[in-house]
């Protein structure tokens, strides 16, 4: 029995990663011009106070209508996931071109931002710093 042609396209597309807080942001970049999605959804339906920094790494790359991305973020709150999601699109964009590496990083745009949010020790009431309060007397 012969196998029909599956639904799925088999575009070449560039894989990358990028956290940032609790979020963990995975894209595949794809070498044309077509419509981005992010979660299914359009950007402007995703970040919509934050949509023309989504554009920033291509605009330093002057990549503007040469790439599109399908983009899935898990965890964290928005600001976080748009963090994590602009890292992973420069490491995209500096696999597919060397060159790119300069201009991105000028830019602050390869920058891993490691800082997270500090875990509760044991004994302080709920809180990562909080100490008891001591008896006055």
């Amino acid at each position: 029995m012969a196998k029909t042609p599956s639904s799925k396209s088999t575009a070449t597309y560039i894989y990358a990663l990028g956290r940032r807080k609790a979020a963990v942001a995975t894209v595949k970049l794809f070498n044309r011009k077509g419509e981005s999605l992010i979660n299914g959804r359009s950007p402007q339906n995703y970040f919509p106070t934050a949509f023309t920094l989504l554009n920033q790494p291509f605009t330093v790359t002057k990549t503007e209508d040469k790439f599109h991305y399908i983009a899935k973020i898990i965890g964290g709150g928005k600001n976080g996931q748009l963090e994590a999601l602009l890292l992973a699109l420069a490491r995209a964009l500096k696999k597919k071109d060397a060159h790119y590496t300069s201009l991105l990083s000028q830019a602050g745009l390869l920058t891993v931002d490691s800082r997270v949010r500090e875990r509760r020790m044991v004994g302080t009431g709920g809180k990562a710093r909080r100490q008891k309060q001591s008896p006055k007397r």
